[in-house]
């Protein structure tokens, strides 16, 4: 099935964010940026993402006809507009006359007026603002032929501890907690240290300087934070829905972001969309590697609503000039990383920027049109070839990704393993853990999804769920009957060891049923030095592998043993096992092991789940999409040199010649072959 973005566009979704308001003296560059977009391929723009103080000057005094007529200019040359609400960044004369609606940090220090993204979210003065200029904006706009969307603010970021977002959190735990404050102090188990609470009104967000023991209070207020910001999210929504209700909206998220929960967001989405900016061509790790960690958040938010495609909000077609070194793409990555955001679910090819500013900070980012002004750089060259090729691709337009096999990442977990005091702050890595697994999936051709532990577990052959450590309500049974019903499950150390407010589980770990499940108990998560090893050795093959980090002493209940230590006070114990729970497979990995190690047992574990791999040469990332009766298997080659990719059929869509058998990819090139189904 095909869920198209915008119908109104025949193919792939080519612009970016541009910034007339800045140019508006200047007649002359507006006219020749139509020019250059035309000629780059470009088909849509986002508008007005900080335009605030362009369009409300003065509180009430509102201009909207330099927007509209820059509108009329893009439509009339075939080119849309994504336009955005501006509340991401407040003018000053709103901070002046209304100060509430400035943010406070964990240390309670009031921030001045600047920057962006710096609101309180509990403002009433704010929000009204916001919502006043944003149904300006709808009722002048949403009428317009060439609105495809609503992009809401930008970037969303940040915690405001203020007296406003404390009565919040505190209005929050009320409900959360039945108006019973007795049922927090359980929660949190505030006997410790003696901080019990008498009252909601003694409890405070976690400053710098505050409460930071209580590690149930610091995930709420997380969770508030996420909730707090997706209501604000959502008042925009419904502000410009009231005037017209069926123009989608979207957010961009950013990659790995640990602020909010990107899913509590996503719900109220209509797609989800994002902005990409890996730290390329660095000295620490192969291209490969920084692709496929960028690929990761492709296909995380490809997850986030599965029936249909995603958006690539911003990526940077040049360089980016806010990371540590502001490193030029070296030529031919940008036609192959933004194949990459294709192959992943995106129908959109965006930038940030169309032109690059004169001033501030940003002036120096990379954009399609540099301050040279002209269509002959190497950059403007390169997306304009782009353009060209993904008009040869438009019919993958509303082709969605399927996978057999999902990693579960959930934010809670993320937050509560970085915030508990255990194991090493040096070592915890949930991040890498989950994106390590992924990427030795990925390099067997397998695809694997990202889900939530709350998602649908149905679709999938095998779920592995790497440091599964906070338990939400109900996922042990959810595990279960997943097993049971045929699925192949795995979990690693450090899964099960608290509930949703982080309290530990007794009677064995991991809790909620699943030590019954698994067939193991962890009596004890022993932490390795980095210059600590261990073995394990696999009953089957004799095969080893090394143990780093992290190692448990496993209590075998009626599990089978796959592989034991070799050393230490665990040698001959158990280190990974297996159980047959009704119709499925339980897996338990009781250790951490070294990467290109764990992407063996993954293997095994496919194998045994009856998936099977489709072998690719190393550094070529293999992505399939499919729709109605087709499917679409892209290969993009990471390597400085030719790769010959072998078991290829079907119509190669950017030489439109067909396949039978093998196809040679050069330099950073890409194939996308179309194949019936």
């Amino acid at each position: 099935m095909r869920t198209k973005i915008f119908p109104k566009i025949d193919g792939i979704l080519h612009g970016g964010d541009y910034n007339p308001e800045q140019w508006l003296d200047r007649p002359d560059i507006l006219k020749e940026d139509i020019r250059l977009m035309k000629k780059a391929g470009i088909n849509c723009v986002t508008l007005g993402v900080f335009a605030w103080s362009s369009y409300e000057r003065r509180e009430d005094e509102f201009d909207f006809s330099w927007l509209k007529t820059v509108m009329d200019d893009l439509y009339a040359n075939g080119i849309y507009t994504i336009l955005a609400t501006p509340s991401g960044s407040k003018p000053a004369w709103l901070d002046k006359k209304y100060p509430d609606a400035i943010r406070v940090d964990e240390n309670g220090i009031k921030a001045h007026h600047g920057m962006r993204e710096n609101h309180c979210m509990s403002s009433a003065d704010f929000e009204r603002r916001v919502r006043f200029v944003d149904r300006k904006l709808a009722e002048n706009f949403s009428d317009h032929p060439g609105l495809l969307m609503w992009h809401i603010s930008n970037e969303f970021t940040g915690y405001c501890y203020c007296d406003n977002c404390k009565r919040e959190f505190r209005q929050y735990l009320e409900k959360r907690f039945d108006n019973d404050i007795e049922k927090l102090n359980r929660a949190w188990w505030t006997t410790f240290w003696s901080h019990t609470y008498n009252s909601f009104d003694e409890v405070e967000p976690p400053f710098l300087n505050g409460e930071r023991s209580i590690l149930g209070q610091n995930l709420e207020w997380r969770r508030f934070t996420t909730h707090n910001v997706c209501r604000l999210m959502k008042t925009e929504i419904d502000t410009l829905r009231e005037v017209r209700a069926d123009i989608p909206v979207t957010t961009n998220f950013m990659m790995m972001f640990e602020d909010y929960d990107y899913r509590v967001l996503a719900k109220e989405l209509d797609f989800i969309s994002w902005d990409s900016y890996p730290f390329l061509h660095n000295d620490y790790e192969s291209l490969e590697d920084t692709l496929l960690d960028n690929a990761f958040f492709h296909v995380m938010c490809a997850g986030m609503i599965k029936d249909r495609p995603f958006m690539l909000m911003e990526s940077a077609p040049g360089l980016v000039n806010w990371s540590p070194y502001n490193k030029y793409k070296r030529p031919g990555i940008h036609a192959l990383m933004s194949f990459q955001a294709l192959s992943c679910g995106s129908d959109t090819v965006q930038y940030f920027q169309i032109r690059k500013g004169r001033g501030c900070s940003e002036q120096y980012h990379g954009a399609v049109i540099d301050h040279l002004g002209t269509d002959d750089t190497r950059i403007f060259k390169e997306v304009e070839s782009l353009g060209e090729q993904l008009l040869k691709v438009k019919e993958i337009q509303g082709s969605i990704r399927r996978s057999e096999v999902a990693l579960i990442y959930d934010w809670d977990v993320r937050w509560a393993v970085k915030d508990c005091w255990a194991l090493s702050n040096e070592t915890k890595n949930y991040d890498r853990t989950i994106m390590d697994a992924w990427k030795e999936l990925e390099k067997m051709g397998i695809d694997p999804d990202i889900i939530s532990s709350d998602d649908d577990f149905s679709d999938y052959k095998m779920i592995i769920a790497p440091m599964l450590y906070l338990l939400h309500d109900g996922i042990g049974e959810k595990i279960g009957k997943y097993v049971e019903d045929g699925g192949c499950f795995a979990v690693t150390y450090f899964t099960g060891c608290v509930d949703k407010d982080t309290l530990c589980y007794l009677g064995g770990f991991p809790g909620q049923g699943l030590s019954d499940i698994f067939g193991v108990i962890c009596e004890e998560t022993d932490t390795l030095y980095p210059k600590d090893s261990n073995e394990i050795i696999f009953s089957e093959d004799g095969r080893k592998a090394t143990v780093k980090d992290y190692q448990e002493l496993l209590r075998v209940k009626d599990a089978k043993v796959i592989a034991t230590y070799e050393q230490d006070y665990l040698k001959d114990k158990a280190a990974v096992t297996v159980k047959e729970y009704g119709k499925g497979k339980a897996y338990y990995i009781g250790c951490r092991l070294m990467k290109k190690d764990m992407g063996v047992l993954l293997a095994d574990l496919l194998g045994s789940a009856g998936i099977a791999q489709r072998p690719v040469p190393e550094g070529v990332e293999y992505h399939v999409r499919y729709s109605d009766g087709k499917k679409f298997e892209f290969y993009l080659n990471t390597n400085e040199t030719p790769v010959t990719t072998e078991n290829v059929r079907g119509r190669e869509l950017l030489s439109d010649k067909d396949i039978d058998g093998s196809i040679t990819l050069e330099k950073y090139a890409v194939a996308v072959v179309a194949v019936d189904t």
